[in-house]
């Protein structure tokens, strides 16, 4: 997503690489707004590159889309894109009319965690989920996640620095960096063999108790 702070100037994002590489995206005058800047979206999509070929995206919390669009840019299928403000649900299809990538991208107009509690219709290989930071949302979107997963899903977590969330034992880290004020991390889904999975559902202590 993409949340700023403050109440600065309205301005532009630029999509970094791939077929729409360079193209600005209007980050809107809007509370919280804070895109990912373009050092930390260059560092994950070169770890996220060889997984999107392909891929199917969703882009919590969307904001500018600068993370799901930027996904599109660089060979996934299809981006789905969700955002609840309605000013940046506009300017987030007007921008997906202007690439000419409406049979790509579909944006949605709802509050993340609603959506999220709607029954799943479809499964996702990669999810960005980068929240307004004031609001504390990583836990409850994670917690509402895995009817939405694939198996061998990825998934993109931004948080302060001083409070970066940790997702759990279904998720092992891939790669993580910071900046002064961010902590962003890269994980993929553990894929347990299914005895494992069995015991781990009839016992949830078992986990820990072989660690």
């Amino acid at each position: 997503m993409s949340r700023r702070r403050d109440n600065g100037p309205p301005g532009a994002v630029r999509i970094i690489g791939g077929r729409w590489r360079g193209t600005r995206l209007a980050v809107a005058d809007a509370a919280g707004l804070r895109p990912s800047s373009d050092r930390v979206r260059e560092t994950l999509f070169n770890w996220l590159q060889p997984k999107l070929p392909g891929a199917r995206v969703l882009d919590l919390f969307a904001g500018s889309g600068a993370l799901g669009l930027e996904a599109l840019s660089r060979g996934a299928r299809e981006a789905l894109l969700v955002e609840r403000d309605p000013r940046l649900a506009a300017t987030l299809r007007d921008t997906v009319t202007r690439l000419q990538a409406g049979a790509q991208a579909q944006v949605v107009r709802a509050d993340a965690l609603a959506w999220l509690r709607a029954p799943a219709h479809g499964r996702f290989d990669v999810v960005f989920l980068d929240p307004p930071f004031a609001a504390g949302l990583w836990d409850a979107a994670l917690a509402l996640l895995p009817p939405w997963l694939a198996v061998d899903a990825w998934l993109y977590l931004e948080a302060p620095l001083a409070a970066a969330p940790v997702p759990g034992a279904d998720w092992s880290a891939h790669r993580a960096g910071s900046t002064r004020e961010v902590r962003y991390t890269l994980y993929r889904r553990v894929q347990r063999p299914p005895a494992a999975a069995a015991t781990l559902a009839a016992d949830p202590n078992a986990d820990a108790a072989t660690q």
